[in-house]
């Protein structure tokens, strides 16, 4: 019973996910007829209040049993009752689960059913889910997913290139379910020293290792109750997978140097750059820990392959950088700008957009401009590491002549605000400073909406 989420989505068309679920049907006593969804990752049954599927039987231990979802299916684990839990007659302490098995727990007899739950990838109305914001058809395809997952405690594996916003959309599915109001903890596992990644997930006791001066909890305990963000799961140590998928399956685990075990309630949600499944066919990603956080695997567009969403995404930035460093009035870009910017192919993503609208603001502010312009925004090399003009691809369509009237406009343009730059604006500096003319300099500034500071006092049009 492959527990794998299926998720087709291609742009402009409506995506299919496939959830696995398995119910819980009570089929004698007080609660005859009631049925238990399992949802998440894990689930307890009990006479108890704590337990996910509560049963109110004097036979039934307190923590009586759980179910486990693994790669290869849902685990029945009895856990220490004292009537014991049977699967078809039979007393268990561990077994898998088949479709119309009988669990018998105490004296309360449960029958299992499992089915798929298909979800329609139906585009959001909405614009935003969190902090994430996209007007493109792929961004509200993902919204329109994540509206209907982030109430449930499914476990999501985010992937796409560096700077898409997979720890924004993490932290937005935190924010949209119910343990929203429970810790949010993050474990870079690319930034962690590879002996210490182990203490960090896990914890340590006092002296389990040379500097443990003091016992330390790790990221499972500090996200109890909450939600543990696994960032760059790909770069995780080999060795240390089966440590981290055993913890994952039985929602518990021993820190460093103890003996205790820790249980935990979490929810996972996971990201990386790589491509796992390539991963693992190369042997190093171990394929059940791969379908242990790819329940339902997104992957995050390029913001070159949705540039429509960019003049939403620079005034969302905008605005958060304008609370981080307020400004009266408050600063606004220009359409010269705007249009600049959608012609990079930003292989930095987003984090590369917010970075270069971060250093474009400074200069606006220096130059004691209220708008963003061309020559605030980064040109060539500082803009995205490459000598060639923003966008420069050579077309068929085009001919020789276009094509190097093309090239030679970017060049201007770039040409004109770098100048302007180094002489904070000011045109007659600048035109001195290369023996230009300086209306001519003005005429191109003009032309391509760089526009020279005021202290320029002898300038005319």
């Amino acid at each position: 019973m492959s527990q794998g989420t299926s998720v087709r989505t291609e742009l402009g068309r409506v995506g299919v996910v496939e959830l696995p679920r398995l119910s819980l049907v009570v089929l004698a006593g007080d609660q005859k007829g009631v049925e238990h969804i399992v949802s998440g990752d894990i689930c307890r049954i009990g006479k108890t209040v704590d337990n996910d599927l509560v049963l109110r039987d004097q036979t039934v231990s307190r923590n009586h049993c759980e179910i486990i979802r693994e790669a290869r299916g849902y685990v029945l684990r009895d856990l220490g009752s004292t009537n014991g839990t049977l699967l078809d007659g039979a007393e268990i302490r561990e077994a898998f689960l088949r479709p119309g098995a009988i669990l018998t727990v105490g004296k309360i007899e449960l029958k299992v059913r499992t089915f798929s739950e298909r979800i329609e990838m139906l585009p959001s109305d909405r614009d935003r889910f969190g902090e994430a914001v996209g007007r493109s058809i792929p961004m509200r395809q993902i919204f329109g997913l994540l509206e209907r997952l982030a109430p449930s405690d499914a476990t999501v594996l985010l992937g796409g290139e560096t700077g898409t916003g997979k720890d924004v959309l993490a932290r937005s599915i935190h924010q949209s379910s119910p343990r929203r109001d429970r810790p949010f903890v993050i474990v870079d596992c690319g930034a962690v020293v590879a002996n210490l990644i182990e203490s960090e997930l896990f914890g340590h006791e006092k002296g389990s290792f040379t500097g443990a001066s003091a016992a330390r909890q790790g990221a499972f305990e500090l996200a109890d109750g909450g939600t543990l963000f696994l960032d760059e799961i790909g770069e995780l140590p080999l060795d240390l997978q089966p440590k981290l998928l055993r913890a994952l399956e039985q929602r518990s685990f021993r820190r460093v140097g103890g003996s205790r075990e820790h249980r935990v309630d979490i929810r996972v949600i996971a990201a990386t750059k790589r491509n796992l499944q390539l991963e693992v066919q190369r042997g190093k990603f171990r394929e059940d820990l791969y379908f242990r956080l790819a329940v339902v695997p997104i992957e995050l567009p390029p913001l070159r392959e949705r540039l429509d969403d960019l003049p939403m995404l620079v005034d969302n930035l905008l605005t958060t950088l304008s609370a981080e460093q307020p400004s009266d009035p408050p600063l606004v870009i220009s359409r010269g700008a705007i249009d600049a910017l959608g012609g990079h192919d930003w292989p930095g993503n987003v984090r590369e957009l917010r970075n270069v609208l971060a250093r474009a603001a400074y200069l606006a502010r220096a130059a004691g401009d209220p708008e963003i312009r061309l020559g605030h925004v980064p040109m060539g090399s500082a803009l995205g590491g490459s000598d060639e003009p923003m966008g420069s691809v050579f077309e068929l369509s085009l001919s020789y002549r276009e094509t190097k009237a093309r090239f030679e406009e970017a060049f201007e343009k770039r040409y004109v605000a770098w100048l302007l730059e180094q002489h904070a604006g000011n045109i007659s500096a600048a035109a001195r400073a290369v023996e230009m003319d300086r209306k001519y300099l003005h005429k191109l500034a003009k032309k391509h909406g760089v526009h020279p500071s005021r202290r320029d006092d002898d300038d005319d049009d």
